[in-house]
C-alpha cells in the first residue's frame, strides 16, 4: 500500500492549477474569452481552497452613499455575516464592508497590467465603509477599524525576464497608498508579496509557485481578522 506524501499532494495541486491556465490560454482566441476562463479557474480555486467563510466573484463593490467601483475580476469578501447587495444573471454587486481582498487576472505580468491593477484597486478601497458596535453575550464590542483590502494581480506568466526583477519593484513602488499592490501569482514562476513589518516587497520563487502562493494569501486573510459590522440601515436609505 503507498503512503500518502503531502509533498507529492502540493505538487499535484500546483500542476493542476497550472494545466487549467494553460488551458485557458490556449483553448480560446479572443483575448475576452482566455480573460473570462483564467478569472473562472482562479475562482475555483479560491473557493475550493480558501475557509469557507471566503467566497470569491467577479463583481461591483457599492458603498452606502450609492458610489460604485470599477467591475473587479476577483473580489475576495465574507460569506457569514455581509450579505450581498444585489445577485441576477452572474451580475453581482457586493457591499464595500464585505471585502478582504481584491484581484486583476492576467495572461501576464508587466508594467501595464501591474497599472491597471492599481487602478482597480483604487477604486474599491476610495468607496466608504460603514462599521457597527458588535453585540456578545457579555455586552458589546466597540465598532472596529474596516479591514485593509488586500489588491492583487494573478498571472499566468510574465513579459519580464527576469520575473521580479526590478522593472517590477519600479512598477508596484510608483503610485500612492491606496492603490499599492499586496500580493501577486506568476503561476508559472513564483509570488510576490508586501512585508508590512519591513516596508518592503518581497519575491518568492518557490518549486511550487501557484500554491505557495495560495498559502501566503490565506496567511494574509488570516491576519485582517474579520470584516466591521456593516450598517444595513444605511444602505436601506436607498429604499425611501
Amino acid at each position: 500500500m503507498s503512503e500518502w506524501s503531502l509533498e507529492r499532494i502540493f505538487a499535484d495541486l500546483d500542476s493542476d492549477i497550472r494545466r487549467r491556465l494553460e488551458i485557458a490560454r490556449q483553448s480560446f482566441a479572443q483575448s475576452s474569452a482566455k480573460g473570462n476562463a483564467s478569472e473562472n479557474v482562479w475562482m475555483g480555486i479560491f473557493d475550493a481552497y480558501l475557509p469557507s467563510r471566503y467566497k470569491s466573484a467577479k463583481a461591483f463593490v457599492v458603498d452606502s452613499r450609492g458610489s460604485f467601483s470599477d467591475q473587479i475580476d476577483i473580489v475576495v469578501y465574507d460569506a457569514q455575516y455581509s450579505p450581498p447587495i444585489f445577485l441576477y444573471e452572474k451580475q453581482t454587486i457586493i457591499p464595500a464592508e464585505s471585502v478582504y481582498a481584491v484581484f486583476e487576472a492576467k495572461q501576464t505580468l508587466n508594467a501595464e497590467h501591474v497599472e491597471y491593477a492599481r487602478q482597480k484597486v483604487a477604486s474599491v478601497r476610495r468607496l466608504c465603509r460603514t462599521s457597527l458596535p458588535i453585540p456578545h453575550a457579555g455586552g458589546t464590542y466597540p465598532d472596529k477599524k474596516p479591514v485593509h483590502i488586500r489588491g492583487g494581480l494573478l498571472a499566468l506568466d510574465s513579459d519580464w525576464k527576469p520575473a521580479f526583477g526590478d522593472p517590477l519593484s519600479e512598477s508596484l513602488g510608483s503610485g500612492e497608498d491606496c492603490d499599492s499592490l499586496d500580493l501577486g501569482c506568476v503561476a508559472t514562476r513564483g509570488y510576490f508579496e508586501f512585508d508590512e513589518q519591513k516596508q518592503e516587497y518581497e519575491t518568492h520563487e518557490p518549486s511550487k509557485p501557484s500554491t505557495a502562493f495560495l498559502f501566503a494569501l490565506i496567511s494574509q486573510l488570516q491576519s485582517s481578522g474579520t470584516v466591521s459590522m456593516i450598517d444595513m440601515r444605511a444602505y436601506a436609505r436607498w429604499l425611501d
